[in-house]
């Protein structure tokens, strides 16, 4: 078992290498308290809970699904489901969290997972022009526009509500 300050296990520097291999600034920021939630980072940070990105993992058939989805949005899991022609879309357990990112929830971020996601992005989120996601663990957040963060993760863009 290998400890969460293992560099080559570090969620965070994960997202950080992960951001710099997709070509994207490295705008990690890690906090002195907790942000497991939209609401806690959005009051830590300043901005709008819309402005958070939150990365909730589903599983599809056996298989991680990563939603990013607006920190004010409920993910409509049948609108998700029709829209991608697929089978119920059920909400992760934490340990299937875990092992399919390598990151706890409420601190999973877009990227630096061990292997790649399929991604959907929620389209509300172009509405901001500046976006925060989670960077790997409780205390740390990313800032992003919804373009690049399109880009880095290739995800497909549709509405989740």
């Amino acid at each position: 078992m290998h400890k969460a300050t293992d560099p080559v296990h570090d969620p965070v520097l994960n997202v950080r290498s992960a951001l710099t291999a997709a070509g994207a600034k490295d705008t990690v920021r890690t906090f002195e308290d907790k942000v497991p939630t939209a609401a806690a980072a959005a009051s830590v940070l300043g901005c709008e809970v819309a402005a958070i990105t939150n990365s909730l993992v589903f599983e599809l058939d056996g298989e991680p699904l990563l939603i990013l989805a607006s920190g004010a949005a409920r993910v409509d899991t049948q609108l998700v489901a029709t829209q991608l022609g697929t089978g119920k879309i059920r909400r992760a357990k934490p340990d299937f969290v875990l092992q399919h990112t390598g990151q706890e929830v409420g601190g999973v971020a877009p990227v630096g997972h061990p292997q790649r996601i399929r991604t959907i992005l929620d389209t509300s989120l172009q509405e901001h022009p500046l976006l925060w996601a989670g960077a790997g663990d409780h205390n740390s957040m990313f800032s992003i526009n919804y373009e690049e963060l399109a880009r880095i993760t290739d995800a497909e863009e549709l509405r989740v509500r």
